[in-house]
């Protein structure tokens, strides 16, 4: 009974639908729906219970980045993270040569492993020269299927997703040996035509990188990955929900057509995530951040966006207050279809009977209160003394 914990009172983000008054009783680190004798009680009367938040595309935060190959360093990020609702995450890379990326998933697998990361996001360096966004330029390589089977391997077993330019020398041999490795292939950073990117569908790919940002912008005679990625019903994009990567009517007119079932929403955020303006490092490039933008300083790629400084807590807000999404369609997009697509779905993503109880409490302007991750606050509610 002692670690037992009763949290009423609240409405709560069931995958029927949100529930008002409803109990739920963590024992242990598993969730149990209703009421159970003993333990102790929370009220959380006139809040808002949500699953803990799932972000399949984040580099960093707390100033701090999974590039590093610094064990403490990513665990400073993944803390960041969870702080503002993130319960489970995947780390992203950033474009590096084949033997730093190797280095860094050696860091990255054995956090995953002792289970403090929900795998490992390879962003780079297949990606088009032509939209490579905040990765240098001079890193990129083409696809080459024995170069993605280096880095598949020396994640050991821990790879989830990689981003590549399927247009290129080698791009739909690698989508096909991804997908015969169990690793999402994510088309992103690309430069592809619409023909070109439904022929790496049909070669397994199933995830839109951060979709609009780095690739060829929708035209109505030539209407690029846009309009391949939005149509077919295999994809789950990506949208980052910041304001700034994406305008409302564009994140809208996405979600509206793909449906709350293939929306995942990211942060891509770097190592200014839950921090002030500044400089702050992105692999080996430097990121000025002002107001709030992360932008490319120096070099070839000066002003681009670096990424973002999203949280999933401000992504949710936004969400329900700004777009007009309903309740049950954000879970999904932030926590429901990632947990899927990283293949956790059966321990976390929804509010369900033997699931970890990880959890993030919602105050009635959606500001977030509290966080449970796997029985354990990581963030006190005020109740709970």
């Amino acid at each position: 009974m002692a670690d037992r914990t009763i949290l009423s009172g609240a409405r709560v983000a069931l995958p029927a639908g949100v529930v008002d008054g409803l109990t739920l009783t963590v024992d242990g680190h598993r969730l149990a729906v209703g009421p159970a004798a003993g333990g102790t009680t929370v009220d959380l009367s006139g809040h808002l219970i949500v699953p803990g938040f799932v972000d399949m595309h984040v580099h960093g935060g707390g100033g701090g980045s999974f590039s590093s190959a610094d064990p403490e360093e990513c665990l400073k990020v993944a803390d960041t993270h969870r702080r503002h609702g993130t319960t489970s995450m995947a780390a992203s890379t950033v474009t590096g040569d084949l033997a730093d990326l190797a280095r860094q998933a050696a860091v990255l697998s054995e956090l995953v492993e002792q289970g403090d990361l929900a795998g490992i996001h390879f962003e780079g360096p297949f990606i088009s020269a032509h939209r490579c966004g905040a990765h240098q330029p001079e890193l990129l390589r083409d696809p080459d299927p024995s170069a993605v089977r280096k880095l598949v391997d020396a994640a050991r077993g821990t790879a989830k997703m990689m981003t590549l330019a399927p247009e290129l020398p080698g791009g739909l041999d690698s989508v096909r040996l991804l997908t015969e490795s169990g690793v999402i292939a994510a088309i992103g950073h690309t430069d592809s035509s619409y023909d070109a990117t439904r022929e790496a569908i049909d070669a397994g790919a199933t995830v839109a990188t951060h979709l609009f940002n780095a690739m060829p912008g929708l035209n109505h005679r030539t209407p690029g990955p846009i309009a391949a990625l939005l149509e077919d019903e295999r994809i789950t994009v990506e949208l980052i929900n910041d304001g700034t990567h994406l305008h409302p009517s564009v994140l809208q007119l996405a979600f509206r057509h793909a449906g709350p079932e293939r929306v995942a929403f990211i942060t891509d955020a770097m190592g200014a995530a839950g921090m002030s303006d500044g400089m702050y490092p992105l692999g080996p490039m430097e990121v000025e951040v002002k107001d709030g933008v992360a932008r490319i300083h120096g070099g070839p790629t000066a002003g681009s966006i670096a990424g973002s400084t999203l949280t999933l807590d401000l992504a949710f807000k936004r969400a329900v207050t700004i777009d007009g999404i309903g309740i049950e369609a954000a879970v999904q997009a932030l926590s429901g279809n990632p947990a899927r697509l990283l293949g956790i779905d059966d321990r976390t993503g929804s509010i369900e009977p033997g699931k970890d109880a990880d959890l993030v409490v919602l105050d009635a302007s959606y500001d977030l209160v509290a966080v449970m991750r796997k029985g354990e606050w990581v963030v006190r509610p005020p109740q709970a003394g």
